[in-house]
């Protein structure tokens, strides 16, 4: 029998290129958005939606993780603050909305792929596949070697926009900003650009399920998040300047466009380097979310919340294999619905979980007040309740503008049943073990 090996931890380097990629990877997907707004209000929404659903999140966010930096992250927050119970519909929620957004990033990498092969949507399924398992494998294999995988990736998907940049600033007509401001859209389409935007915006608090496995946790944290954000925030805002100053129509602008950019702006060679960038974007942030969420129902099956078997790691590598091959069955089962309803559904089940994030940031706050924080949100209760108050706005506009407008009405009630599905699968997990109590686990 070989020897257990000891996993290694996350350094901070790392770190952030993991959370880039579990978080953006890149402009890559956020070409529907200059479809539904145009430059103009892509611009717009590109600089008030982090402020108003990214920046709360990511203070609460490195408060809990300072508070209690251990693998579960999320859920470990929930159960130890508001009981077993929430901490249940925590993990159902995240477990299913990753379902529906690691089932883009395959369809997304045929998509780019195609730019070299356009005959290529053929075999989607295949090549969906062999994404899905290869991460699987790379997962299994231990958390070091992804870490090691994101920066390359990272630079991969940076490097080719860069280059946009600077060629941009090196031509002959003068690089001019679009004025932020929205037109004349229909709720609707204003609700699927938002959408857009925060779907590449999620996840944040991911990052924090495996804090256990990371180098001094809660200094990395902050400042991988710090690093983060400003080359996500940077990159979506120098995607929207491109395509602005290449003129393309974006009437019909869809997932996959931005290679046709890049070929506008500095010929074929930097079409491919942009086509690549999005293939490498794509396998980075499958490989960095499934990274997230295979920590989740271990911690749950822990709590006797899923079957025993969910426990299971790796004898060598010590991770947790059982769930990462049941997550990536799920996952081979989804690609066939389209990028705007796994966009849809992933943004309602993640905005349901992010919520329950923040009433346990508020009932800490009130509860366990001299509990030591290393990093503290610098606001009052009411500071903090007013912070909050913001992405839980946001959210609610998106959702009321689709449920409005109906025009994309399926995958709105698709996302809610899932949502709502938390409460029969949390009263069969009740009748198969009646220990467990709906008040405040045990830590």
């Amino acid at each position: 029998m070989p020897a257990s090996r000891t996993p290694g931890k996350l350094r901070l380097l790392h770190l952030a290129a993991v959370i880039f990629l579990t978080v953006s990877g890149g402009p890559y997907g956020l070409e529907p958005l200059f479809k539904y707004v145009g430059t103009n209000g892509a611009l717009l929404l590109l600089l008030v939606t982090p402020l108003l659903w990214d920046v709360p999140t990511i203070l609460t966010v490195l408060e809990l993780n300072s508070l209690m930096p251990v693998t579960g992250g999320y859920y470990q927050w929930v159960k130890h603050a508001l009981g077993i119970r929430w901490a249940f519909f925590e993990g159902w929620w995240t477990w299913l909305y990753t379902f529906c957004d690691l089932a883009i990033y395959p369809v997304l990498f045929v998509t780019y792929a195609g730019f070299f092969f356009p005959e290529i949507e053929v075999y989607k399924i295949p090549i969906c596949l062999g994404i899905i398992w290869c991460s699987a494998l790379l997962n299994i294999i231990g958390i070091v070697p992804v870490g090691r995988v994101s920066i390359v990736l990272s630079l991969v998907v940076i490097i080719p926009f860069l280059l946009m940049i600077g060629l941009m600033l090196m031509g002959h007509h003068p690089v001019t900003i679009p004025r932020p401001a929205l037109g004349h859209q229909q709720f609707a389409t204003f609700s699927l650009g938002l959408y857009t935007v925060m779907w590449n915006f999620i996840g944040w608090d991911n990052a924090t399920t495996y804090a256990g496995e990371v180098n001094r946790p809660v200094r990395s944290y902050f400042y991988s998040v710090c690093v983060a954000f400003f080359f996500t925030v940077s990159i979506y805002l120098l995607a929207t300047l491109a395509v602005h100053y290449c003129g393309i129509d974006t009437t019909n602008f869809e997932e996959g466009d931005f290679p046709l950019v890049g070929s506008l702006i500095g010929g074929r060679w930097l079409g491919v380097l942009v086509a690549i960038g999005g293939m490498a974007g794509t396998l980075g942030l499958y490989s960095s979310v499934l990274l997230s969420v295979s920590r989740v129902p271990k911690v749950m099956a822990d709590d006797r919340l899923l079957p025993a078997w969910f426990c299971a790691e790796h004898r060598r590598f010590g991770t947790p294999y059982v769930s990462i091959i049941v997550s990536s069955i799920v996952v081979s089962l989804l690609v066939i619905f389209s990028f705007s309803d796994l966009v849809i559904m992933d943004i309602i089940l993640y905005g349901a979980g992010l919520t329950l994030e923040f009433l346990t940031l508020l009932v800490l706050r009130s509860r366990e007040p001299q509990r030591p924080r290393p990093f503290r949100i610098p606001l009052g209760r009411k500071g903090v309740m007013f912070l909050l108050v913001l992405p839980c706005l946001v959210y609610s506009v998106a959702l009321t503008g689709e449920i409005i407008a109906g025009k994309e009405l399926l995958p709105v009630v698709l996302g809610l049943g899932m949502l709502f599905s938390a409460v029969p699968a949390w009263w069969l997990i009740r009748r198969r073990n009646p220990r467990l109590s709906s008040g405040v686990a045990q830590d």
